[in-house]
This record gives C-alpha cells, sequence and structure tokens, in this order.
C-alpha cells in the first residue's frame, strides 16, 4: 500500500487531501472493491497526520458511498461496490427532491427516447428487436383484461423502456434509463389511468416497436413524439381536473 500514497498537504486541508488520494487509488483500482483499507493507525503512519484528520477523511469518503465501516474483530472501512440500482434510485430522489417541472422532463425523456430508439434500430439484431415487439404486444393484451391491473401496465411499460435502452448497446443510457423511470414514473402512470390514454398509449407502444423491428427511424421517431405529446395533454387534463370549479351564482 505504501506507494499509492504520499504524506498529507498540511494545513486544514489534510482530511480533504487524504480522501481526495484514497479516491483515486479507488478509481484506478489500486484498492478494489470489497478490500480493506488500512487501519486508522496505519492511515496515520502512511499520511503522517493524526487520528482526527483520518475519521474525517473516511467520513467524507463513506458519504461519497466509496467505503463501508463494519465492526467488530473482522472490521474496518472496506471499498463498496456502486452498484447502478443504488445509483439509479439516488438521481431518482434527487430529481423528486428538486421538483423540476414536468415540462423539463418530458422534454428530457423525449430527447433521450430518440437517441435510444435511433440507437436500437441501428444495433440491435433481429431478436431483440422481436422480442420488443412481442413485449409491446403483452402489454396491449394487458389492457385487454375486463379490469386491467395498473400495477402490471405501469410494470410492463417500464420494463419495455428499459429493454429498449439495453437495445441501444450504450449501458450508460440503462442507467440514465433505470433512474428516469424511478423519477418519471409517476407521470407516465398517468397515461395508464384514463382508459382513452391508456388505449392510445399501449397503441403508441406496438407502432414504436413494430417500425423499430422493421427499421423505420424516421417514423418511430414520430410515434416517439406522439408518446410525449400524449403525456403533455394527459398531465394538462389532469390539471384542469384538480382545478376547483368557479362558483356560479343564482340571480333571481
Amino acid at each position: 500500500m505504501n506507494p499509492i500514497f504520499t504524506p498529507a498537504k498540511g494545513g486544514g486541508r489534510a482530511s480533504e487531501d487524504i480522501a481526495l488520494q484514497i479516491e483515486a487509488a479507488i478509481m484506478e483500482e489500486k484498492i478494489k472493491p470489497g478490500e480493506r483499507l488500512p487501519s486508522e493507525r496505519e492511515l496515520q503512519v502512511l499520511f503522517e497526520t493524526g487520528r482526527g484528520v483520518i475519521r474525517e477523511a473516511l467520513r467524507a469518503l463513506k458519504q461519497k458511498g466509496l467505503i463501508e465501516v463494519k465492526k467488530g474483530s473482522k472490521g474496518g472501512a472496506f471499498v463498496k461496490e456502486v452498484e447502478v440500482s443504488n445509483a439509479s434510485e439516488s438521481f431518482s430522489i434527487f430529481l423528486k427532491q428538486q421538483h423540476i417541472e414536468p415540462d423539463h422532463l418530458i422534454e428530457l425523456r423525449e430527447s433521450i427516447d430518440k437517441t435510444i430508439t435511433t440507437l436500437a434500430i441501428a444495433r440491435a439484431d433481429r431478436a431483440e428487436k422481436q422480442e420488443l415487439l412481442r413485449n409491446a404486444e403483452k402489454l396491449a393484451k394487458l389492457n385487454m383484461e375486463p379490469e386491467p391491473d395498473m400495477d402490471k401496465l405501469s410494470e410492463a411499460d417500464r420494463n419495455l423502456n428499459i429493454r429498449l435502452a439495453q437495445m441501444s448497446k450504450n449501458p450508460v443510457f440503462e442507467w440514465i434509463m433505470r433512474a428516469v423511470q424511478q423519477g418519471f414514473s409517476s407521470y407516465d402512470y398517468a397515461l395508464y389511468e384514463h382508459p382513452d390514454y391508456r388505449k392510445k398509449t399501449i397503441e403508441n407502444w406496438q407502432k414504436t416497436a413494430l417500425q423499430i423491428f422493421e427499421g423505420e427511424p424516421l417514423k418511430a421517431l414520430s410515434t416517439i413524439g406522439n408518446h410525449y405529446v400524449l403525456l403533455t395533454g394527459c398531465l394538462k387534463d389532469k390539471k384542469e381536473e384538480g382545478r376547483p370549479k368557479k362558483q356560479e351564482f343564482m340571480t333571481e
């Protein structure tokens, strides 16, 4: 471990310098997920500083989610493996806390979906496109039930979005899609609450999947745009329904 670190810079920024050195070692895989960091006493020697500074640096790394501290005889600070689901959930919570306007999220989603769709047409194989089409048909069958299960419909829609992102062959798009789906699902869900919007949304999904399967990028991008026209209209109608009606006065 000795060649990895150098003595901490003096002054009030010692803990920050230590945290950055350890973070760099983790990012460069000099210390890998699951491995234990040197003990606090060993770190004091390596960085030539006091225990308080070391503990402050470890707290900063823990807050970033880079390490976890375990207690007991086999405890200590261990490098944590950041999972996609955790990162997606954190981003989702961030979106919700910021109270972002629906129009801004719709604009983001539409631009992402159009890029993903273009890549999916170019990169996915026939079997993957056929599977997307089959899943869109399954979504339609769920809606044909006498009393459609909203949770199943919402989950099927979410899975279609994630599958489409996977077809782009770019893992970053999949990570973003999972995060945005978690933060955005409450808006998409509105489309499935209203029977007319639900029917149009599912039909639009089937058209999109078919156009991707047939390799029709312009038509597919058009139906992607139509999905967000439907969503904007649905949210507008829902907002109007939620407004209190003006009181009508009777004249004698």
